[in-house]
């Protein structure tokens, strides 16, 4: 547990997404998906937290504020949808996507599309809408941000501005109705969390040192990556239902 929230702590750090892709299915193993998500909402917000600490100065306040309205607006409105919907089809969906970001992005095709910033409010919108019905918009945010063609520490820095916020509104209800369960996880909990805080403190650190034009195709990847999973995964689902 300690490795791998040492790796997800450090991954979200360069990409802006992946502490929960990670740490939810090995928490799911024991307590189940639905209090998975509570428990893994703590080290997340720890995490987001520390990320924005060290990364704050290249906040862009001009693209949180338009794509942080657009996206929390769309991840309400998929949120409200999300009980009525069929989720193993949509996480088929979204891997889909994010699949076809990822793709789109290691081939060149995104820059030849050339959506411009009018796309990405659009792009904000529809990451917001399709994170509320999955319940994952770390890898759908950060691809629709590379849309607004801002430098890596920008990216991600905006990026952990969202998620802050999201956190901020999903943990008092987390704490409030699943609080029993989270306490009972308090040995793993703490583990994740230092785990968590020092793969931040790392990679932070590393996305100084990446070449802007490495850091956009591993970001490429590990979107490519999470779609694949996300695709892996809401088949499974559907197979077992």
């Amino acid at each position: 547990m300690l490795f791998a929230s040492v790796l997800a702590g450090a991954v979200a750090a360069v990409s802006g997404f992946g502490i929960g892709s990670l740490l939810t299915p090995l928490f799911a193993s024991q307590y189940g998906t639905k209090l998975s998500v509570a428990i893994v909402s703590i080290p997340h917000l720890l995490a987001t937290a520390a990320r924005f600490a060290g990364l704050r100065r290249h906040l862009d306040r001009k693209v949180f504020l338009n794509f942080g309205i657009m996206s929390a607006a769309g991840g309400l409105l998929g949120a409200l949808l999300n009980a009525r919907a069929n989720s193993p089809a949509l996480a088929m969906v979204f891997g889909c996507l994010l699949i076809f970001a990822g793709i789109s992005g290691l081939t060149g095709l995104m820059d030849r599309m050339q959506f411009g910033r009018k796309m990405a409010w659009v792009s904000g919108a529809l990451s917001g809408f399709f994170g509320g019905l999955v319940g994952n918009q770390g890898g759908i945010r950060s691809a629709a941000l590379l849309g607004f063609d801002v430098q890596k520490e920008t990216l991600v820095a905006t990026a952990t501005a969202v998620a802050l916020i999201v956190d901020g509104a999903r943990m008092p209800v987390y704490l409030a109705v699943e609080n029993k369960g989270i306490l009972s996880a308090w040995p793993m909990l703490i583990i994740s969390m230092s785990g968590v805080f020092l793969g931040t403190f790392w990679g932070v650190r590393l996305l100084r040192q990446i070449p802007e034009k490495t850091f956009r195709t591993l970001l490429h990847v590990l979107i490519l990556a999470l779609g694949l999973y996300m695709l892996i995964h809401g088949f499974t689902s559907r197979m077992r239902v």
